[in-house]
């Protein structure tokens, strides 16, 4: 058993990858439908983040999208490390 150590890590453990690009991202998952608290927090915790340009959380369909500067993104090491765990495992690119 892998013990999460930050929020970041719970969260990746309890998504779908959906999509990633370079500037966005899109991740999915079931917790969030119909699960407006939950959206709430999860839309915090990324928004937190300075180097984050928009986060929108769509409880309705469990979506969240982020989208930020790669350049100003990489100037963090925990949200590199977020993004390069991101990238390998994406669903599928566009």
């Amino acid at each position: 058993m892998i013990i999460p150590t930050s929020k970041w890590d719970l969260i990746m453990r309890s998504v779908t990858i959906s999509s990633y690009l370079p500037g966005r991202i899109r991740l999915y998952s079931k917790k969030l439908v119909g699960n407006a608290d939950l959206g709430r927090k999860v839309y915090a915790y990324i928004a937190s983040y300075k180097e984050i340009d928009k986060v929108d959380v769509n409880v309705l369909t469990g979506s969240v999208l982020i989208t930020y500067r790669p350049q100003v993104l990489r100037a963090n090491r925990e949200l590199v490390r977020v993004e390069n765990y991101i990238m390998s495992h994406v669903e599928r690119r566009r």
